[in-house]
């Protein structure tokens, strides 16, 4: 039985969650709810306790100095809650941390135990997958669910992978067992630029994540930094002729596929996110429903610029239809190589951040180098 002190009822409570690892690439899922619990301010309420599922050698604590003393941060999966709504205000439980090294169906019980004892009613997890997507065109955003009638209701996609899977795809299935509505969101990433952060595919998720709980989220300047990294990744990309190319491929691919798309659902989508934005909210809100405020950015841009700086493109590797593996970890989801052609987690042809260890080190800045006294 958990115990919780110091939480209130919650109103209409959805559990919210994103892991760092292998289910994250560019750090986007991740971010988007960090990005929450900055925004609306959540206060951590439980730390699952680091010992039971993580490897200190894969994940190392970070060290770090307070009034003269040194002080331990654990790398460990923790969750808020926030409050959200204005008038028709409903509770989020968020939870952020690190795929976890071992005993995963004692990692998923547990956190089902929270969602159970705080009356969710419904888990939406965040994924990042690499896929042959251009950085020019809007971000690829599935939603998938086990739940045949969920997908019927929601408008979601319901799930047929098969093969190797992470943290979210399991705990998706927990929930479903457990009687628990559970839906995934899993964004493309462009396999040539990866490395995190990638702001363009965090702002899908959260726009995503928007329309399927019918929620105006404050981006604060993500929308800013966004542009900006694409505008970094398009000067990157000019300077290298091949990559240019591939480039126009890709997005030669993806105007001939979506073109049969370009339908007046898409079109009514955008239009309700324009009319939730309208309403101008509660304090701290700007015109449009932006936040003025947008909290601790600073990771996602160049202090001497004030711009985003992505990292260096990728080449693609010659005579490979197929992504390629820029951080050379982990397997393809779905073995296919196209966009939207394979079966994958998220429903298309992409493949998992495939991080290894030095990646995910701390819960919240994504790790920092080795400490000596670390061991």
């Amino acid at each position: 039985m958990i115990e919780l002190e110091g939480v209130p009822e919650l109103i209409d409570p959805v559990m919210v969650a994103a892991f760092e690892g292998w289910n994250d690439a560019g750090d986007a899922a991740s971010t988007a709810v960090g990005h929450l619990n900055r925004e609306w301010k959540g206060e951590v309420f439980a730390a699952l306790d680091a010992e039971d599922y993580y490897d200190f050698q894969v994940n190392r604590p970070t060290v770090w100095m307070e009034g003269g003393s040194r002080k331990i941060t654990w790398p460990t999966t923790r969750l808020s809650v926030v409050r959200v709504g204005g008038d028709e205000p409903r509770d989020l439980v968020l939870v952020r941390g690190i795929e976890p090294s071992m005993r995963w169906r004692s990692f998923c019980n547990e956190i089902l135990g929270f969602a159970h004892e705080l009356g969710v009613e419904m888990v939406v997890i965040l994924g990042a997958l690499l896929g042959d997507t251009p950085h020019t065109r809007p971000v690829p955003v599935s939603g998938v669910t086990s739940d045949p009638d969920l997908a019927r209701t929601m408008d979601l996609e319901e799930t047929r992978y098969e093969g190797p899977t992470g943290i979210v795809g399991i705990l998706q299935e927990a929930c479903t067992h457990a009687g628990v509505p559970a839906v995934s969101l899993w964004a493309a990433v462009p396999h040539y630029v990866s490395q995190p952060p990638n702001p363009k595919a965090t702002l899908a998720l959260l726009n995503r994540l928007e329309d399927l709980l019918g929620l105006r989220i404050p981006l604060g300047e993500l929308p800013e930094d966004a542009r900006a990294w694409q505008l970094g990744v398009d000067q990157l990309a000019a300077e290298d002729s091949e990559v240019a190319e591939y480039v126009q491929t890709l997005e030669e691919a993806r105007d001939t596929a979506e073109l049969p798309e370009a339908s007046g659902e898409a079109i009514a989508r955008e239009f309700e996110r324009y009319l939730r934005r309208r309403d101008v909210g509660g304090p701290g809100q700007g015109p449009g429903g932006h936040a003025t405020e947008s909290g601790d950015l600073s990771y996602l841009r160049d202090t001497s610029g004030d711009r985003t700086r992505p990292p260096r493109p990728q080449r693609p590797e010659k005579g490979r239809p197929g992504a390629s593996r820029p951080d050379g970890g982990g397997p393809r989801e779905d073995g296919g190589a196209a966009e939207g052609g394979g079966g994958s987690e998220a429903g298309g042809g992409a493949e998992a951040d495939g991080k290894g260890p030095g990646h995910g080190e701390g819960p919240e800045d994504g790790g920092t180098p080795d400490d000596p006294s670390t061991g």
